[in-house]
């Protein structure tokens, strides 16, 4: 089994002011530098286990890329280590290693041998990759004519033709059609069953929490936050809301879990609470059950506009169902100081058993990426059970009729 150490990892690039001070400083190598550095990466330090999935998510040009081309060893570091037990199989980016006048077959033949596969493995498994990439006649095409979601499935079927040590994916898998992506992560949790080790980077929070047992997040060449999925994906949310003035920072609910909060403060979220048919608060709602999200906000200074949405998440903090009063056409303006308002959310828990939390948002338009007031994840957690409907899996309770001819 494969394991990955980073220590202490760091990458600068050199900044010159003009091409002549690049030239002057490799003809004249005593007259001083005359460059400056522009670090990318700054002391990163993780591990990662025998047989554990890590996710890396951050903003364009957080470094995810630079970091992966160093473990990968494509890209040297200027300083730290990276050690690497096992086996590696690396799809970084797209049709990296690949010849465009070379067929198709031919460049699955290099691509398998710098893996380390002898000829006769690769000619064994030959047939296999060309199943799983779908790719037909075309595999004795140059690889030029393919599309990029050819070149893909192509790459990613020779480097996961055996189970490899470890696996490394950037966002190649985001190319392609819907029905490759969901083949391709179910293979990648096939692998993640057999004991494969696992880097991913991917901009899919549902695919990032539900493959992966940790998360880094990245901002500005560091790690902002490391921790579950959960806690990672709710903390970046907070920092895209608040991408201006970064005012992010985390609580620690009742329940032990990692909170994240960010916005202005100009309205807040006092109180959010479940309720039955009765009025009662509850915590606990039997499938199907008539509930109500009870929400009272209140506007600490003048809005122009306000709009309050809530988000219904699983166990794992992906998104089950989300809405807000703009969508629901229920626009609010011109709210003044000290307003307080209640709004009341009805709907049927039509949901799977379980642990849901729900998310709130206060911002001025149709989305919290605009004029983010306040964001606040984890802001109420229930449970669903099963008393009296017919047994069932999954997070939505959609019961069938059934008409059965002979």
């Amino acid at each position: 089994m494969g394991s990955i150490s980073v220590r202490n990892l760091g990458k600068a690039y050199k900044v010159y002011s003009n091409r002549w001070s690049r030239l002057a400083e490799w003809l004249i190598p005593f007259s001083g530098t005359r460059h400056t550095l522009k670090w990318v990466l700054n002391d990163l330090s993780f591990e990662i286990k025998p047989g554990e999935a890590m996710g890396i998510i951050g903003m364009n040009g957080a470094g995810k890329s630079t970091l992966l081309k160093m473990i990968t060893g494509t890209t040297q570091p200027t300083h730290g280590t990276v050690a690497i037990k096992g086996r590696v199989a690396a799809l970084l980016e797209l049709g990296m290693g690949f010849h465009p006048d070379f067929t198709g077959r031919q460049n699955a033949i290099m691509a398998g041998q710098l893996l380390g596969y002898s000829v006769q493995e690769i000619d064994e498994l030959m047939p296999q990759i060309i199943e799983f990439a779908e790719i037909g006649s075309s595999i004795d095409q140059p690889v030029r004519m393919y599309s990029s979601g050819m070149q893909m499935r192509l790459a990613f079927s020779v480097a996961t033709a055996n189970r490899p040590d470890v696996l490394i994916v950037d966002e190649a898998l985001s190319v392609g059609d819907a029905y490759f992506q969901h083949k391709s992560f179910e293979r990648i949790r096939k692998l993640r069953e057999e004991g494969t080790t696992l880097l991913i980077v991917s901009h899919d929070k549902a695919a990032i929490q539900s493959i992966c047992d940790r998360a880094i997040l990245l901002n500005e060449g560091n790690i902002a936050i490391e921790g579950s999925p959960e806690a990672v994906m709710d903390y970046y949310n907070a920092m895209l809301a608040e991408r201006d003035s970064e005012s992010v920072h985390q609580a620690v609910t009742p329940q032990g879990k990692l909170q994240a909060l960010s916005g202005s403060g100009e309205a807040i979220v006092e109180e959010i609470i479940l309720v039955g048919e009765d009025g009662t608060q509850v915590e606990t709602v039997n499938v199907g059950q008539q509930v109500a999200l009870r929400i009272t906000v209140r506007a600490v200074e003048d809005l122009p506009q306000l709009v309050l949405g809530y988000m219904i998440k699983d166990r794992l903090g992906q998104e089950v169902f989300g809405t807000n009063t703009f969508h629901l056409d229920r626009k609010l303006e011109h709210i003044t100081a000290g307003s307080k308002l209640v709004f009341n959310f009805a709907f049927s828990a039509n949901l799977g058993e379980g642990t849901y939390s729900v998310a709130t948002g206060l911002h001025d338009a149709d989305t919290h990426l605009s004029k983010n007031y306040e964001w606040r994840d984890l802001a109420l957690i229930f449970n669903i059970v099963n008393l009296d409907k017919d047994g069932f899996v999954g997070v939505s309770w959609m019961p069938p009729s059934l008409e059965l001819h002979r």
